[in-house]
């Protein structure tokens, strides 16, 4: 699955699954943008990856505003020739009920995790044609498959969105060489679910998930080797999901084992 030479720009990369994905990444030969607007964890990541032996470039810019994503990527074109591996990664949430949330929350959810990804591709689309290759991978989340558990309508929403948008646009890229597949992502430990979330809760949580714990930033980043590699060179317009079992289980593991043993007692 080594990667000598490809560009890799992923969205939202400072930390979390974005930050596992580029890691992963580069250890198998990718140069890298980090993009975010965390800056100081950023630049860290930028240093992290250096050291690894291949190109980083740091890459502020809020992939929402459709500007800044087109500064952006005239930087990244200034340094690299071509991006050949995006992963839209980059999101935002929100716990509101709809009745509590305003037209504002709502928006800058969808902009960020919908109309981000749309601006992005936008970008890499032309250069990826002309080489006549690309791999594009759309973080969504289990969320689009039923609901978010943490995060809100808008969220929900959004990712649903970026499934049908991950169809579509493989649709449309397939007879140019290039691949667009999603991720989907169960209940992972992120620096943001940690910071919000409990020990006490996260425990409870694990009954969530059939294989019995949570999934990592690595879990993720793994996923995406695979989609962005030779070896997935023929799937495309597919969502991976990632979660350990979470849709699968339409009650927690736990109860399920006590509703079997009651007809199993029962013979």
């Amino acid at each position: 699955m080594d990667l000598p030479g490809k560009v890799s720009l992923i969205t939202g990369s400072a930390r979390g699954i974005g930050q596992a994905i580029a890691f992963l990444l580069a250890k198998h030969g990718s140069h890298i943008v980090v993009n975010d607007l965390l800056e100081k964890e950023g630049m860290e990541t930028v240093q992290a990856i250096q050291k690894l032996g291949v190109k980083a470039l740091w890459a502020k810019a809020d992939i929402s505003n459709e500007q800044e994503v087109e500064r952006m990527f005239s930087e990244v074109f200034k340094h690299f020739d071509n991006v050949d591996i995006l992963v839209n990664n980059a999101g935002v949430g929100s716990p509101l009920m709809v009745e509590d949330m305003s037209y504002e929350v709502w928006k800058r959810v969808i902009d960020t995790n919908l109309n981000g990804a749309f601006l992005c591709c936008k970008q890499v689309i032309p250069r990826m044609q002309k080489k006549k290759y690309g791999r594009i991978i759309n973080i969504s989340s289990v969320a689009a498959k039923k609901i978010s558990y943490h995060g809100s309508a808008a969220y929900t929403a959004a990712k649903a969105g970026l499934l049908g948008f991950t169809r579509h646009l493989a649709y449309e890229l397939a007879p140019y060489g290039i691949t667009v597949n999603a991720l989907c992502p169960g209940g992972t430990l992120t620096p943001r679910i940690r910071e919000r979330v409990t020990q006490e809760e996260m425990d409870a949580e694990i009954k969530r998930f059939p294989i019995g714990r949570w999934a990592l930033p690595e879990d993720q980043a793994k996923a995406v080797l695979f989609l962005v590699s030779d070896q997935a060179e023929i799937i495309t317009g597919q969502a991976l999901d990632v979660d350990g079992g979470e849709l699968l289980a339409w009650m927690d593991f736990e109860t399920y084992q006590k509703w079997r043993k009651r007809f199993v007692t029962k013979g």
